[in-house]
């Protein structure tokens, strides 16, 4: 029994420390880590939205579609790692407190959601319900500053795309770009806007690289997207 309950702690402590891990991978470390949890919750979510955006529909049903894959992907990875530190500890608590299982996950979503209505049961539980707690609170707050930073980074991303209409048509084309600075200034402002896309070219690498999850995220408009705003660029120089 007691080899049992070792087992048990050492596999709950595997899944807190993954989900810790992933969360670590995903939101702090500023360069792209490859999280094993994250890449699989982000393309079981983009399977089951693709089986919603059938080919059969319009481009503009699909774009509308896809345009919740980024948002809701975050909201269910949160829902993962919580969900792996809850189960983690509940056979934590089970190794240390003994009891049942359903009073080992009582006590550990009481603990990770700080509810306080299933205290633990002695001293080793208590300090244990104090670290899940912290974790839960962690998780949290790493969310929260996570979507402020994501949502910086789409904002300076769209400006330019947004602005590339007037010079290049919706949808932007390297031709329709060079067509109309030939007809208003006689191509002479294009080594301003060269610099200006390069710079937006640097800050992509660097925030797409820290944030991959932004990568995912759709402009505002169907007829926008950053992808082809910048093969239109490329294009067109």
């Amino acid at each position: 029994m007691i080899a049992v309950r070792v087992v048990v702690f050492l596999a709950g402590a595997v899944l807190v420390f993954s989900a810790l891990g992933s969360a670590i991978r995903t939101v702090v470390i500023p360069r792209a880590i490859v999280s094993r949890i994250s890449r699989t919750v982000l393309l079981s979510t983009r399977w089951l939205f693709r089986l919603r955006a059938r080919p059969s529909r319009s481009y503009e049903d699909r774009d509308r579609i896809m345009a919740l894959y980024a948002p809701v992907s975050l909201l269910v990875l949160l829902v993962t790692w919580l969900t792996l530190i809850l189960v983690g500890y509940a056979g934590i608590f089970w190794a240390v407190q003994g009891g049942g299982v359903r009073e080992a996950f009582s006590v550990s979503g009481s603990s990770l959601l700080t509810l306080g209505f299933s205290p633990p049961r002695d001293l080793p539980g208590t300090v244990i319900g104090f670290t899940e707690a912290a974790m839960g609170l962690i998780m949290l707050a790493l969310l929260i500053a996570y979507l402020p930073a994501i949502y910086t980074v789409f904002s300076r991303r769209e400006n330019m795309v947004a602005g590339l209409e007037v010079r290049a048509g919706s949808p932007p084309t390297g031709v329709e770009m060079l067509q109309r600075s030939w007809r208003v200034d006689d191509l002479s402002s294009l080594n301003a806007l060269w610099e200006r896309w390069e710079g937006w070219f640097l800050d992509l690498a660097e925030t797409h690289t820290s944030f991959p999850v932004v990568a995912f995220f759709r402009s505002p408009l169907p007829d926008h997207s950053w992808v082809t705003a910048s093969g239109a660029v490329l294009d067109a120089a």
